[in-house]
Order: structure tokens, then C-alpha cells, then sequence
């Protein structure tokens, strides 16, 4: 071998020892960061019986709230995209609005989940979309589903979803009597989301406090009017965690001294 050749296979193997020897000592690769544009807190909020696609008028409210008090948190909303269908005549076509919901709901907190693992998100609903919001949170599908009816119905989601979801907000949620009344089944909160949940029913609400199925009443569209969509904000946005940058925690120490409207309220169910 001559002396050039034993100078190059000997270099080639101090570069192929070197290599080993960092990769060996090399920490693990990091973690991925969160895709771009990634938000803070994201909001799903489905929209009650026959009002037009989008968060309608309790959800406005408490999408408005939520994105005020958040502050300087970045907030991103997601409409559910369902019928939000008022034949109540034809439970098989109500059945499915409601089906529709829950799938489209879950998707989205799960893509979410995966796109964004660090964005909190708050999980609402006013309505037929508080009972969508509900059976998203069930931790099995009801049992009194017809077997016929079972591959029509998405799967719970994983648990872990819960992880990343900080709190469930209800208006108007139909009661367990209401939903009897039109052979739908009891809504059923998870139970690892039920310490996140606050179930808002608005004084004299025939759809949510247990009276015999009918139509809304004036009641049932107050949650604006009454400061229950700021309640609901103000629940919400105390389980964030602190703002990015903050040293403090979601609420002021005068916050804290206060006891929250929602604390003697009954837990959700």
C-alpha cells in the first residue's frame, strides 16, 4: 500500500469512528414543534335547532366572550358543520342531524389534537348542538342504540383526547325528560370530562329543566341577555393555562377571592 493510499484509508476511518462516536452520544431528536399558526385556544361550538350554519346567536355571544376574555391569548373558532335540523317529526332524520354533529365535532378536536398537541381547546354547545357537545364528550356509545343503528354511529373518542380539551360549555342542553319524550337517548357527560363541564340552564328553560317536551320558549334564547354566555366564558377561559409570556396563572388573585358563579351549581350529568 503506498503511502498516499494508507494516509486516505486511514483518514476514512478516523471520519467513519468520529461519526459513531457522535451519533452514539447524540441526544434524541426533538420533538416536533406545533405546525405554524397554531392558536392558543381553539373553540368548537355547534349552533342550536334551525339556525343558520355558523356559531348563531348564543354561540356569537359566547364566542365573543371567550375571544375577550382570553385575551391576549390567540383564539380560533370552529362552527360545527351540521344540519342542526328541526324535524323533530322524523327522528330518524333528527337522529342523524345529531350524528352528523358528533362526527363532525370529534374531528375536528382530534385533528386538532394532532396538528396543534399545545392548543387548549373549548368544546360548547346552545341546544340540539349542547346535546351534540355532550355525546362527544361520552366515554361509550348509549346503550339503548338499536343494534341496526350502531355502525351509523361514530366510535368515542380516545381518552387522551381529553387531555387536550379544557373545558365543555352547555346552554340549554336538553334534559334527560325532553329527550324521553322524543325516544333519543339520556346524554351521558364522560367522566374525564365531567369536572370540565358546566351545564347552564336559564331560569324557566322548558327545553333543559326537566318539563315535558315542547317547543323553545322565550327562556331558552335568553342565555345572551342574561350574562349566562359570559358566565360560560368566564368558566372556560379560567382553566386555560397562562397566557404565553405571563408569569401569572389564567385568573387575577382577585378573581380568585371571589367565589365563580358557577361553583354552587350542580355538576354535570
Amino acid at each position: 500500500m503506498s503511502a498516499r493510499t494508507a494516509r486516505i484509508v486511514g483518514a476514512a476511518h478516523l471520519a467513519g469512528v468520529t461519526a459513531l462516536g457522535a451519533l452514539a452520544g447524540a441526544p434524541p431528536a426533538a420533538a416536533q414543534p406545533p405546525a405554524p399558526g397554531c392558536p392558543d385556544v381553539q373553540v368548537v361550538f355547534a349552533r342550536g335547532t334551525g339556525e343558520p350554519p355558523g356559531f348563531g346567536g348564543v354561540g356569537q355571544s359566547f364566542v365573543d366572550a371567550v375571544r375577550a376574555q382570553a385575551a391576549p391569548r390567540s383564539v380560533d373558532v370552529y362552527p360545527v358543520n351540521y344540519p342542526a335540523s328541526a324535524d323533530f317529526n322524523n327522528r330518524i332524520q333528527f337522529a342523524q342531524t345529531v350524528i352528523d354533529g358528533i362526527r363532525d365535532a370529534a374531528d375536528k378536536i382530534e385533528a386538532t389534537a394532532a396538528t396543534c398537541p399545545d392548543t387548549q381547546i373549548v368544546l360548547g354547545g346552545y341546544s340540539q348542538g349542547a346535546a351534540v357537545a355532550g355525546f362527544v364528550t361520552a366515554a361509550e356509545i348509549p346503550p339503548g342504540i338499536p343494534a341496526e343503528y350502531r355502525h351509523y354511529i361514530p366510535d368515542p373518542m380516545p381518552t387522551e383526547m381529553a387531555d387536550h380539551v379544557a373545558a365543555v360549555v352547555l346552554f340549554g342542553k336538553p334534559s334527560a325528560r325532553w329527550l324521553q319524550d322524543v325516544g333519543a337517548p339520556p346524554i351521558e357527560i364522560g367522566p374525564a370530562y365531567a369536572d370540565k363541564t358546566l351545564d347552564l340552564c336559564a331560569d324557566g328553560d322548558t327545553i333543559c329543566n326537566g318539563a315535558p317536551v315542547g317547543g323553545p320558549n322565550f327562556a331558552h334564547a335568553s342565555y345572551p341577555f342574561t350574562g349566562l354566555t359570559n358566565e360560560g366564558a368566564a368558566y372556560a377561559v379560567a382553566r386555560l393555562a397562562a397566557a404565553p409570556g405571563s408569569a401569572g396563572v389564567a385568573g387575577s388573585s382577585e378573581d380568585a377571592e371571589q367565589p365563580a358563579p358557577w361553583a354552587e351549581r350542580a355538576p354535570a350529568g
